[in-house]
């Protein structure tokens, strides 16, 4: 299925968001604590909106190669956000796998999510980790607090999903 107009605005509307507060405060917060924890909370959250708006394979993906973009424009040294894109696809993968019916489903959907959001961020830590930190930090420890920024990303991305559909937003309809 191809992107539509409206989805193509969701996912420019969720990489903008993703990219801009990841260049201003993620930097901010690293420097602080030099937990990798806000930057997986703004992807999830990016992600999850994006993809429960849409609902089409792609969504994530796109959302991440722009965002990654965004990225570079602002911060042009920060390569390390390649994880990012890489856990951007795992994640749109894993969510059209389960079914974004199942994954958005008041039942068994927040669960899924937490899964599906806490295992893409672990991605995204084991890839810097990887590549980007130099031999600093065992990769299995940072990755692990990549999937924890991601287990908090997940249940904000759930309240803010929750919240909108409480004030009646409703998906785009698939054509």
């Amino acid at each position: 299925m191809a992107l539509r107009a409206s989805d193509v605005t969701v996912v420019a509307l969720c990489a903008a968001f993703w990219s801009v507060l990841n260049a201003t405060l993620a930097p901010i917060f690293w420097r602080l604590t030099h937990l990798p924890f806000f930057c997986d909370l703004l992807a999830v959250v990016s992600l999850m909106l994006g993809v429960w708006w849409v609902r089409r394979l792609g969504t994530a993906t796109l959302i991440g190669i722009i965002a990654t973009a965004l990225n570079f424009a602002f911060r042009p040294g920060a390569v390390h956000f390649l994880g990012f894109t890489a856990a951007s696809i795992v994640f749109d993968l894993l969510t059209r796998a389960c079914g974004y019916g199942r994954c958005f489903s008041p039942k068994h959907g927040p669960a899924l999510l937490l899964v599906l959001g806490t295992a893409s961020t672990w991605v995204a830590g084991l890839v810097i980790g990887a590549f980007f930190m130099g031999g600093r930090v065992p990769v299995l420890t940072f990755s692990l607090l990549h999937a924890a920024g991601g287990l908090m990303g997940s249940a904000v991305g759930l309240a803010l999903i929750r919240a909108v559909e409480a004030r009646g937003v409703k998906p785009i309809p698939s054509a």
